[in-house]
């Protein structure tokens, strides 16, 4: 009697490898971010997209970006958010440099930080309730060239972001679930 083999467990892919990213036709500042065969409605920069982004524009940054971690409010989730992305829970303290001549420009740093402008990242108004580090201007850092550019929750009604781009929060606590280190997002 031959012995059989059980068959090869079936491995579901839990990693999206690209995430895309498209402005809706006749508003710049909409757009459907791609997940794999998923549609999912997104907020754009009040100036819609650009390929020369510029501190305060407004735009989002057209291009391909790698994300790099993950943050969430741990006041807000019970457990940390599953995801293969690194995650980090902010804290009150926690501020993102957008001065373009400090040293720090586009990096963390803790508030409060006396004579430097930076985003806070603690923010009553719930979009940073689960923010992505897109990886926008990181390597090496240009200044002026445009900071704290994120994927975050919207705002009721998808309205435009500064230069970031936006989901549904539950839509992002999901898509957290099927991202991870490798996946990059293209935007435009």
């Amino acid at each position: 009697m031959a012995m059989t083999r059980p068959p090869k467990p079936v491995r579901k892919r839990t990693t999206l490898a690209r995430l895309r990213v498209r402005p809706l036709v006749g508003d710049r500042t909409r757009g459907h971010l791609l997940a794999g065969p998923v549609v999912i409605p997104c907020a754009l920069g009040r100036s819609g997209l650009t390929r020369r982004k510029r501190e305060g524009d407004g735009a989002s940054p057209c291009g391909a970006f790698r994300l790099r971690i993950g943050f969430y409010r741990p006041d807000v989730f019970a457990a940390r958010p599953r995801s293969a992305l690194p995650l980090r829970p902010t804290r009150p303290q926690d501020g993102w440099c957008d001065q373009a001549e400090d040293r720090r420009y586009n990096r963390p740093l803790a508030l409060p930080c006396p004579g430097v402008s930076a985003e806070r990242m603690w923010r009553a108004d719930g979009l940073y309730d689960v923010v992505i580090d897109l990886d926008y201007n990181r390597g090496p850092i240009r200044p002026r060239r445009g900071s704290a550019i994120f994927l975050h929750c919207a705002r009721p009604g998808y309205v435009p972001t500064e230069g970031c781009v936006a989901l549904r929060r539950a839509d992002l606590v999901r898509l957290l679930r099927r991202i991870g280190p490798a996946t990059r997002l293209r935007i435009g």
